[in-house]
Protein backbone atom coordinates (compact mmCIF):
# COMPACT_ATOMS: atom_id res chain seq x y z
CA UNK A 1 0.00 0.00 0.00
CA UNK A 2 1.34 3.38 -0.92
CA UNK A 3 2.54 5.30 2.11
CA UNK A 4 2.85 8.55 0.13
CA UNK A 5 -0.90 9.17 -0.07
CA UNK A 6 -2.21 12.32 1.55
CA UNK A 7 -4.63 10.76 4.04
CA UNK A 8 -3.26 7.29 4.75
CA UNK A 9 -0.71 8.27 7.39
CA UNK A 10 -3.24 10.22 9.44
CA UNK A 11 -5.37 8.66 12.16
CA UNK A 12 -8.97 7.96 11.10
CA UNK A 13 -10.36 9.68 14.23
CA UNK A 14 -8.37 12.81 13.38
CA UNK A 15 -9.68 12.83 9.81
CA UNK A 16 -13.27 12.43 11.03
CA UNK A 17 -12.82 15.25 13.57
CA UNK A 18 -11.36 17.63 10.99
CA UNK A 19 -14.21 16.77 8.62
CA UNK A 20 -16.80 17.49 11.34
CA UNK A 21 -15.23 20.88 12.07
CA UNK A 22 -15.02 21.67 8.34
CA UNK A 23 -18.72 20.88 7.84
CA UNK A 24 -19.70 23.14 10.77
CA UNK A 25 -17.52 25.98 9.47
CA UNK A 26 -18.93 25.59 5.96
CA UNK A 27 -22.43 25.64 7.42
CA UNK A 28 -21.68 28.86 9.31
CA UNK A 29 -20.27 30.56 6.23
CA UNK A 30 -23.27 29.35 4.25
CA UNK A 31 -25.63 30.79 6.86
CA UNK A 32 -23.86 34.16 6.76
CA UNK A 33 -24.04 34.19 2.95
CA UNK A 34 -27.72 33.26 3.05
CA UNK A 35 -28.54 36.03 5.52
CA UNK A 36 -26.60 38.51 3.38
CA UNK A 37 -28.71 37.81 0.26
CA UNK A 38 -31.96 37.06 2.09
CA UNK A 39 -33.55 40.45 1.51
CA UNK A 40 -32.66 40.35 -2.21
CA UNK A 41 -33.95 36.82 -2.82
CA UNK A 42 -37.53 36.00 -3.81
CA UNK A 43 -39.52 32.91 -2.89
CA UNK A 44 -38.79 31.24 -6.22
CA UNK A 45 -35.02 31.37 -5.62
CA UNK A 46 -35.50 30.07 -2.09
CA UNK A 47 -37.51 27.13 -3.42
CA UNK A 48 -34.84 26.45 -6.02
CA UNK A 49 -32.19 26.51 -3.30
CA UNK A 50 -34.17 23.91 -1.39
CA UNK A 51 -34.23 21.69 -4.48
CA UNK A 52 -30.47 22.05 -4.93
CA UNK A 53 -29.97 21.16 -1.27
CA UNK A 54 -32.07 18.02 -1.70
CA UNK A 55 -30.05 17.05 -4.79
CA UNK A 56 -26.73 17.46 -2.97
CA UNK A 57 -27.97 15.42 -0.01
CA UNK A 58 -29.13 12.73 -2.44
CA UNK A 59 -25.69 12.69 -4.04
CA UNK A 60 -24.20 12.48 -0.57
CA UNK A 61 -26.32 9.42 0.27
CA UNK A 62 -25.34 7.77 -3.03
CA UNK A 63 -21.61 8.33 -2.46
CA UNK A 64 -21.87 7.15 1.14
CA UNK A 65 -23.55 3.92 0.12
CA UNK A 66 -21.08 3.33 -2.72
CA UNK A 67 -17.99 3.99 -0.59
CA UNK A 68 -19.24 2.02 2.40
CA UNK A 69 -19.93 -0.93 0.11
CA UNK A 70 -16.39 -0.76 -1.27
CA UNK A 71 -14.76 -0.70 2.15
CA UNK A 72 -17.03 -3.45 3.50
CA UNK A 73 -16.29 -5.67 0.50
CA UNK A 74 -12.56 -5.30 1.08
CA UNK A 75 -13.01 -6.16 4.75
CA UNK A 76 -14.98 -9.29 3.81
CA UNK A 77 -12.32 -10.27 1.26
CA UNK A 78 -9.58 -9.98 3.88
CA UNK A 79 -11.64 -12.12 6.27
CA UNK A 80 -12.18 -14.83 3.66
CA UNK A 81 -8.50 -14.73 2.69
CA UNK A 82 -7.54 -15.37 6.31
CA UNK A 83 -9.96 -18.30 6.52
CA UNK A 84 -8.69 -19.74 3.23
CA UNK A 85 -5.07 -19.48 4.36
CA UNK A 86 -5.89 -21.12 7.70
CA UNK A 87 -7.68 -23.96 5.92
CA UNK A 88 -4.74 -24.42 3.55
CA UNK A 89 -2.24 -24.61 6.40
CA UNK A 90 -4.50 -26.97 8.37
CA UNK A 91 -4.77 -29.28 5.37
CA UNK A 92 -0.99 -29.20 4.91
CA UNK A 93 -0.49 -30.16 8.58
CA UNK A 94 -2.81 -33.14 8.16
CA UNK A 95 -1.19 -34.26 4.91
CA UNK A 96 2.28 -33.95 6.43
CA UNK A 97 1.43 -37.21 8.22
CA UNK A 98 1.54 -38.91 4.80
CA UNK A 99 5.24 -38.12 4.42
CA UNK A 100 7.89 -40.75 5.14
CA UNK A 101 8.53 -41.16 8.85
CA UNK A 102 11.89 -39.37 8.79
CA UNK A 103 10.24 -36.17 7.44
CA UNK A 104 7.04 -35.99 9.47
CA UNK A 105 8.45 -34.34 12.60
CA UNK A 106 10.49 -31.77 10.65
CA UNK A 107 7.55 -30.80 8.45
CA UNK A 108 5.23 -30.48 11.44
CA UNK A 109 7.71 -28.29 13.37
CA UNK A 110 8.35 -25.97 10.41
CA UNK A 111 4.62 -25.64 9.79
CA UNK A 112 4.03 -24.69 13.42
CA UNK A 113 6.82 -22.10 13.27
CA UNK A 114 5.28 -20.82 10.04
CA UNK A 115 1.87 -20.44 11.68
CA UNK A 116 3.43 -18.56 14.60
CA UNK A 117 5.04 -16.11 12.18
CA UNK A 118 1.76 -15.62 10.30
CA UNK A 119 -0.03 -14.91 13.59
CA UNK A 120 2.63 -12.42 14.68
CA UNK A 121 2.78 -10.54 11.38
CA UNK A 122 -1.02 -10.37 11.42
CA UNK A 123 -0.76 -8.03 14.42
CA UNK A 124 1.76 -5.62 12.85
CA UNK A 125 0.54 -2.25 11.56
CA UNK A 126 0.91 -1.88 7.80
CA UNK A 127 2.71 1.43 8.34
CA UNK A 128 5.56 -0.46 10.05
CA UNK A 129 7.07 -1.44 6.72
CA UNK A 130 10.49 -2.43 8.09
CA UNK A 131 9.02 -4.76 10.72
CA UNK A 132 6.69 -6.39 8.20
CA UNK A 133 9.56 -6.78 5.72
CA UNK A 134 11.60 -8.62 8.34
CA UNK A 135 8.68 -10.92 9.11
CA UNK A 136 8.17 -11.58 5.41
CA UNK A 137 11.81 -12.58 5.05
CA UNK A 138 11.37 -15.08 7.89
CA UNK A 139 8.16 -16.39 6.33
CA UNK A 140 9.84 -16.90 2.96
CA UNK A 141 12.70 -18.70 4.69
CA UNK A 142 10.20 -21.08 6.33
CA UNK A 143 8.51 -21.65 2.97
CA UNK A 144 11.86 -22.49 1.40
CA UNK A 145 12.62 -24.88 4.24
CA UNK A 146 9.27 -26.59 3.76
CA UNK A 147 9.97 -26.85 0.06
CA UNK A 148 13.35 -28.49 0.70
CA UNK A 149 11.74 -31.01 3.06
CA UNK A 150 9.09 -31.76 0.44
CA UNK A 151 11.67 -32.29 -2.30
CA UNK A 152 13.66 -34.65 -0.09
CA UNK A 153 10.48 -36.54 0.83
CA UNK A 154 9.52 -36.77 -2.84
CA UNK A 155 12.84 -38.37 -3.68
CA UNK A 156 12.36 -40.87 -0.86
CA UNK A 157 8.72 -41.55 -1.74
CA UNK A 158 7.59 -40.28 -5.17
CA UNK A 159 4.03 -41.63 -4.89
CA UNK A 160 1.41 -38.96 -5.73
CA UNK A 161 -0.99 -40.18 -3.04
CA UNK A 162 1.52 -39.47 -0.25
CA UNK A 163 4.15 -36.80 -0.89
CA UNK A 164 2.24 -35.63 -3.97
CA UNK A 165 -0.78 -34.46 -2.01
CA UNK A 166 1.43 -32.71 0.54
CA UNK A 167 3.25 -30.94 -2.29
CA UNK A 168 -0.09 -29.67 -3.60
CA UNK A 169 -1.08 -28.50 -0.11
CA UNK A 170 2.21 -26.63 0.24
CA UNK A 171 1.54 -24.86 -3.06
CA UNK A 172 -1.90 -23.88 -1.77
CA UNK A 173 -0.34 -22.50 1.44
CA UNK A 174 2.08 -20.31 -0.50
CA UNK A 175 -0.64 -19.12 -2.89
CA UNK A 176 -2.99 -18.30 0.02
CA UNK A 177 -0.28 -16.25 1.74
CA UNK A 178 0.37 -14.28 -1.46
CA UNK A 179 -3.34 -13.63 -1.98
CA UNK A 180 -3.80 -12.44 1.60
CA UNK A 181 -0.82 -10.07 1.33
CA UNK A 182 -2.20 -8.68 -1.92
CA UNK A 183 -5.62 -8.01 -0.38
CA UNK A 184 -3.98 -6.05 2.45
CA UNK A 185 -2.75 -3.57 -0.15
CA UNK A 186 -6.20 -2.92 -1.64
CA UNK A 187 -8.26 -0.04 -0.27
CA UNK A 188 -10.75 2.61 -1.35
CA UNK A 189 -8.97 5.00 -3.76
CA UNK A 190 -8.06 8.22 -2.02
CA UNK A 191 -9.60 10.24 -4.87
CA UNK A 192 -13.01 8.83 -3.94
CA UNK A 193 -12.51 9.74 -0.28
CA UNK A 194 -11.49 13.30 -1.17
CA UNK A 195 -14.54 13.62 -3.44
CA UNK A 196 -16.67 12.31 -0.60
CA UNK A 197 -15.25 14.89 1.82
CA UNK A 198 -15.81 17.68 -0.70
CA UNK A 199 -19.48 16.69 -1.07
CA UNK A 200 -19.84 16.49 2.73
CA UNK A 201 -18.46 20.00 3.21
CA UNK A 202 -20.56 21.32 0.31
CA UNK A 203 -23.69 19.80 1.82
CA UNK A 204 -22.92 21.58 5.12
CA UNK A 205 -22.51 24.84 3.25
CA UNK A 206 -25.74 24.51 1.27
CA UNK A 207 -27.69 23.59 4.42
CA UNK A 208 -26.33 26.69 6.12
CA UNK A 209 -27.14 28.81 3.07
CA UNK A 210 -30.71 27.51 2.97
CA UNK A 211 -31.11 28.25 6.69
CA UNK A 212 -29.71 31.74 6.12
CA UNK A 213 -32.29 32.41 3.39
CA UNK A 214 -35.04 31.46 5.84
CA UNK A 215 -33.46 33.62 8.56
CA UNK A 216 -33.59 30.83 11.13
CA UNK A 217 -30.67 28.84 12.51
CA UNK A 218 -30.97 25.06 12.76
CA UNK A 219 -28.20 24.30 15.23
CA UNK A 220 -29.32 20.94 16.60
CA UNK A 221 -30.27 19.34 13.23
CA UNK A 222 -27.07 20.56 11.57
CA UNK A 223 -24.85 19.29 14.38
CA UNK A 224 -26.69 15.95 14.44
CA UNK A 225 -26.40 15.45 10.67
CA UNK A 226 -22.72 16.46 10.73
CA UNK A 227 -22.03 14.07 13.60
CA UNK A 228 -23.76 11.18 11.84
CA UNK A 229 -21.83 11.91 8.65
CA UNK A 230 -18.48 11.91 10.45
CA UNK A 231 -19.33 8.69 12.27
CA UNK A 232 -20.06 6.98 8.95
CA UNK A 233 -16.86 8.37 7.47
CA UNK A 234 -14.89 7.11 10.46
CA UNK A 235 -16.40 3.64 9.97
CA UNK A 236 -15.57 3.65 6.25
CA UNK A 237 -11.94 4.65 6.85
CA UNK A 238 -11.57 2.24 9.76
CA UNK A 239 -12.88 -0.67 7.69
CA UNK A 240 -10.49 0.28 4.91
CA UNK A 241 -7.37 0.27 7.10
CA UNK A 242 -6.32 -3.27 8.02
CA UNK A 243 -4.13 -3.60 11.12
CA UNK A 244 -4.67 0.05 12.11
CA UNK A 245 -8.21 0.89 13.16
CA UNK A 246 -10.74 -0.34 15.68
CA UNK A 247 -12.42 -2.75 13.25
CA UNK A 248 -10.04 -5.66 12.70
CA UNK A 249 -10.30 -9.08 11.09
CA UNK A 250 -10.46 -11.71 13.84
CA UNK A 251 -7.13 -13.57 13.84
CA UNK A 252 -8.31 -16.36 16.15
CA UNK A 253 -8.90 -18.77 13.28
CA UNK A 254 -5.15 -18.71 12.58
CA UNK A 255 -4.18 -18.83 16.25
CA UNK A 256 -6.36 -21.90 16.76
CA UNK A 257 -4.13 -23.86 14.38
CA UNK A 258 -1.35 -23.75 16.97
CA UNK A 259 -3.60 -25.65 19.35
Amino acid sequence: MSQSELLYNYDSALIATVLFVAIIIANEFGFIAGRFVQSRTNDEIKALTGSIQASILGLLALLLGFTFSMSMQRYDNRTMALIDESNSIGTAMLRAQLLPDEFKADADKVLRDYIALRVEVGQVDLTHADVRAEYNRKIVAQQNLLWEITLAATEADPRPVTTGVFLKSLNDVIDAQGKRNALLQLHVPETILILLFFVFISSGGIMGYSAGLSGKRMVAPIVLVSLLITMIVFTIIDLDRPKRGLIQVDQSVMSDLLQ
